[in-house]
């Protein structure tokens, strides 16, 4: 039985330490074929880390984190995309 991934916030990590994933793969290649500007609006604590995180790896093209999720057989891993991460977190706001 998985354990679940409570404080984990990045996907490597989540996989790695095969914690419990609910698998949002689909929607990740919907937002990736789209295109475009979304905005993810969900409240505290409520996975927009992660799903960013997964995000990353799979622009990264990562695939051995996705072997067994939905997008495993259907994403290019030949293509890599670059990728900027802010962390607004560790910014002084002062």
């Amino acid at each position: 039985m998985q354990r679940l991934s409570i404080g984990i916030q990045t996907f490597k990590n989540l996989r790695e330490k095969n914690r419990l994933y609910v698998d949002k793969t689909e929607a990740i290649n919907y937002v990736m074929d789209e295109g475009g500007c979304f905005f993810l609006a969900r409240p505290r604590r409520f996975g927009k880390s992660l799903f960013l995180s997964t995000l990353q790896e799979l622009a990264e093209s990562n695939r051995a984190l996705f072997r067994g999720t939905w997008i495993d057989d259907k994403w290019d891993w030949t293509r890599k995309y670059p990728v900027i991460h802010l962390e607004f977190a560790a910014m002084s706001y002062k």
